[in-house]
């Protein structure tokens, strides 16, 4: 349907390939021969940009196809140099795409393909008047791509005005992931970390990424973990950009065992390696939810996830699992390494 010039909504779980399936049209329909941008791909983080334009390069390598990254954080410089010679796909956040296309460097009038990878993250209130914005920017003719885990109400009317007629694809019979196992653990806040110890010894961690709900509890639990013997770093997005990167890209190639993070790095983050995610801070929202444990259990893994609950989170425990459909079980005393060891 990408192919045939379709506008197209599409929702499925995390870690099911959706990537491949709008880079793969991206490349298909581009023209090498012509000097101009034909597709922009249009993701929420820098961290989510650079693992996309990396899959554009790898899948379009025989082909003739000059891909850019292009993202907040980097320099600006930089960016309108390389713009200056032939870029046919520019993958890159918003705020970073909408400068250079208001100073005319980024030329989209022959951008006739836009893809919105996390479109609810990219439609939300703070993105959403910009990304409006930067369409208006794009061929008239264009067509426009929608994929995410969830579609939130609030985007209806963005895509009542600019997605007319599109090809709905939902491959979300439920919207939890079938290779994740779920459990709570209830305890008081000073017996987190304790517990968290615990899970350590007792579980076959490959890597694990542990989510807390502010930047000041990431690095504090962070150098607790570390002050305990075991291999972590932490990410947040206050860090200089060459720290985040380095961390990442750490991480990435196995040098530590554990990551604690806030929801920078929520979405579309594939490490395969992952096979166990703990929600430290239990998550305010549903949809922050699906997308933090969609961090394990990724490419058909089988994968973990944790919840330390306290007395305050209780009924958001309770609402995240009727809004889900979900089942959170107590924790067992022994959990079978079956169930998310491959």
């Amino acid at each position: 349907m990408a192919l045939a010039g379709r506008n197209i909504l599409a929702r499925a779980k995390n870690g099911t390939g959706k990537t491949a399936s709008f880079v793969i049209p991206c490349l298909e329909r581009c023209d090498p021969r012509k000097p101009v941008i034909q597709s922009l791909i249009l993701v929420p983080t820098r961290e989510l940009a650079l693992q996309t334009s990396a899959v554009v390069r790898e899948l379009g390598r025989h082909l003739g196809v000059q891909c850019m990254v292009s993202t907040g954080g980097t320099k600006l410089r930089e960016d309108i140099m390389r713009l200056y010679q032939t870029v046919h796909i520019l993958v890159g956040t918003p705020g970073r795409i909408f400068d250079l296309a208001n100073k005319n460097v980024a030329k989209l009038a022959n951008c006739d393909m836009i893809v919105m990878d996390e479109a609810d993250k990219l439609l939300s209130p703070e993105l959403h008047q910009v990304m409006e914005k930067l369409i208006g920017k794009c061929s008239p003719e264009r067509q426009l791509l929608l994929f995410s885990a969830t579609f939130p109400a609030e985007i209806a009317s963005f895509t009542k005005q600019h997605v007319p007629n599109p090809y709905k694809i939902n491959l979300m019979q439920e919207l939890t992931l079938h290779g994740v196992t779920q459990y709570y653990a209830y305890m008081k806040e000073s017996q987190k970390v304790l517990c968290l110890n615990k899970l350590f010894a007792k579980l076959n961690i490959q890597q694990s990424i542990i989510f807390c709900n502010s930047v000041e509890r990431v690095e504090l639990l962070a150098r607790r973990i570390t002050d305990d013997g075991y291999s972590c770093f932490f990410i947040h997005a206050k860090m200089p950009q060459a720290d985040r990167n380095r961390v990442f890209h750490e991480f990435r190639k196995g040098v530590v065992r554990h990551l604690v993070c806030t929801d920078l790095i929520t979405r579309g983050i594939d490490i395969d390696t992952v096979n166990v995610v703990i929600n430290f801070d239990f998550p305010k929202t549903a949809e922050t939810y699906l997308h933090r444990i969609g961090r394990s259990g990724r490419f058909g893994h089988m994968g973990l996830a944790i919840n330390l609950i306290c007395e305050d989170d209780q009924t958001r425990l309770f609402q995240i699992e009727r809004d889900l459909g979900a089942a959170i079980r107590p924790i067992p005393r022994k959990i079978d390494p079956k169930l998310y060891c491959i």
